[in-house]
């Protein structure tokens, strides 16, 4: 557990809550103990750092180590946050090639962490829900962990231009319970195995964030 979580997560977060007036519910949702894996929609760069926060246990994400090379300033609070939150720093290539960056969250759940992925790849621009990848399927399969999915609403309201003062219970974050996949039959090709995980962890992101799906 890194710094923030100890010492600054107590300061942040009221701060937070008595800003912005999240709604949050289903907390209880979140295992208490051991790895877990967070699934979300992805609205806003700010929701990388909503989700630590609110969250009952430390949820690591994983980010471009550009932020850690930035000068002034700005590159300083920005590794601060990142370092004091436990995002993992990944290189380029790594990001690119995909299992480069799966390889570093499945080490994450091993550990016995919680680690946040979008499973759309991307932050949506257009506000719908977009198709999901197959890499937080692929994690769910080889860490063998609990899926917990969650839908954010709101958060691109936060620092939408003259919005600032208003942005009081505009966001919402609702936390399903683990997604249940005993029902896929044992002997599913894998493939076919991690498209319907995939689907059903779309499904499960849709029902929560009321989002339109792509």
């Amino acid at each position: 557990m890194t710094l923030f979580y100890t010492l600054a997560r107590p300061i942040v977060a009221p701060v937070m809550r008595a800003l912005w007036a999240p709604r949050i519910e289903g907390l209880d949702h979140v295992p208490r103990h051991g790895a877990f894996l967070l699934v979300s929609n992805h609205l806003a760069n700010v929701d990388s750092f909503l989700l630590p926060v609110v969250m009952p246990r430390q949820v690591r994400f994983i980010a471009k180590d550009v932020y850690w090379h930035k000068n002034g300033p700005v590159g300083l609070i920005q590794r601060a946050f990142f370092d004091a939150v436990g995002t993992v720093p990944v290189d380029r290539a790594a990001l690119a090639s995909g299992r480069g960056a799966l390889d570093v969250a499945l080490g994450i759940l091993r550990q016995g962490d919680g680690f946040g992925i979008y499973p759309e790849g991307t932050r949506s621009k257009d506000g719908r829900l977009h198709a999901g990848k197959p890499g937080a399927a692929w994690l769910a399969q080889q860490a063998q962990c609990p899926v917990i999915p969650v839908g954010l609403s709101g958060t691109p309201e936060l620092f939408a231009k003259g919005r600032w003062w208003r942005s009081r219970g505009v966001v919402r974050v609702r936390i399903g319970a683990p997604i249940d996949f005993t029902d896929l039959a044992p002997d599913l090709p894998e493939g076919v195995r991690r498209r319907r995980m995939t689907e059903r962890i779309m499904d499960e992101i849709a029902a929560l964030s009321g989002q339109e799906r792509a």
